[in-house]
């Protein structure tokens, strides 16, 4: 019987022990699974943030180009608008000084026929 019970022992712990290193591989699997997705998520975590950087760095460079050539747009519609409205007014004052010339003639043509 202690021949039985003996050899039941020894199966049982050669169960429990090859059990435990089948867990002890499992769990050794599982932390390589997890730690090369962690590198994974890593590495394309660094290559979407350095895309996301050459993308806003272009961004900005075209946005800075269309601004400068926004002001130079603006600038020319300035000097043009600026310059028409110079002749426009050079064009009225000119109108304004024949007709106070024109009046003053009359003014003095009436005042002499007055007289």
């Amino acid at each position: 019987m202690k021949k039985r019970l003996l050899s039941l022992s020894a199966v049982l712990f050669v169960a429990v022990a090859m059990n435990a290193q089948t867990v002890k591989e499992e769990v050794k699997d599982d932390a390589k699974t997890v730690g090369t997705a962690v590198k994974k998520g890593a590495k394309a975590t660094g290559e979407g943030v350095k895309d996301a950087a050459k993308w806003t760095g272009k961004t900005v460079e075209k946005g800075a180009d269309e601004t400068a050539e926004g002001v130079k747009d603006g600038a020319k519609w300035t000097d043009k608008k600026v310059k028409k409205g110079a002749k426009w007014t050079g064009k009225q004052a000119e109108k304004g000084a024949d007709a106070v010339s024109d009046t003053y003639k009359d003014v003095k043509a009436d005042l002499k026929k007055k007289n």
